[in-house]
């Protein structure tokens, strides 16, 4: 029983010592702006800041261009129905109307169809075809920009510890030897500078992905939406 009680009591007080050293961990940890800040001013404002200025504008364009393609993802079955209702009751006038009060690249297309509908039906999948890569353009514009900060990013990176590692061999060349107190400085700079710019990079790729897989669901339902609005044409024309 005697040996229970002394297990027991240094059981607890090995608890009491963790918790105290955890607390403690806690007390003293940094926040995470402090310690993005520190390692900012580590790898040199120099070299970060292009870095940074690379995630920014990156970021910038990426909302830019998810905001659009979100406004421009209409229901296309929707706008079908409609103006297949649209021309059995009121002709290519009534469909050119709805068309040009529904936003989204699709009723663009419909309407610049329906708008050569009294020439034949060559010339309205001429206007379709046309204006469907009008409207493609516009969906993929800034991407290029993107497509850029993605490229320099890790390449500003790359440069920062390159010129990090001259620093390195410059201090040793001083110090006339080789101690991890010389090199540390130079050697902190490439690396900080390697880890930002590769971050920023895969940060940008995964958005510029998730933009390009958008825009290919978008253009499938434009080429789709087309083919469907020249069998229209042709159904009202005959009738």
């Amino acid at each position: 029983m005697k040996k229970l009680f002394m297990f027991l009591a240094a059981t607890g007080t090995t608890v009491v010592a963790n918790l105290a050293i955890a607390q403690e961990a806690v007390e003293t940890a940094v926040p995470l702006h402090q310690t993005l800040k520190k390692n900012f001013i580590d790898g040199g404002p120099l070299f970060m800041t292009p870095i940074i200025l690379c995630l920014i504008l990156g970021l910038a364009f990426v909302i830019e261009r998810i905001i659009y393609l979100n406004l421009a993802d209409a229901n296309t079955k929707k706008l079908v129905d409609d103006v297949e209702t649209a021309l059995k009751n009121g002709g290519v006038e009534a469909a050119k109307s709805l068309c040009r009060d529904t936003r989204g690249p699709v009723a663009s297309i419909f309407y610049q169809g329906l708008d050569r509908a009294g020439e034949g039906v060559e010339m309205v999948e001429k206007a379709v075809v046309n204006y469907g890569g009008v409207q493609m353009g516009k969906l993929e514009s800034n991407l290029s920009w993107i497509a850029l900060f993605i490229a320099i990013s890790p390449s500003l990176g790359f440069l920062g510890t390159v010129i990090g590692m001259v620093q390195a061999f410059n201090a040793i060349e001083q110090a006339g030897q080789i101690s991890p107190t010389v090199v540390a400085g130079g050697m902190k700079v490439a690396l900080i500078t390697t880890v930002a710019g590769l971050i920023v990079a895969i940060v940008l790729q995964l958005f510029y992905n998730y933009i390009l897989a958008k825009i290919d669901s978008i253009v499938n339902k434009m080429e789709d939406a087309s083919i469907t609005l020249v069998d229209l044409v042709i159904k009202n024309k005959n009738k």
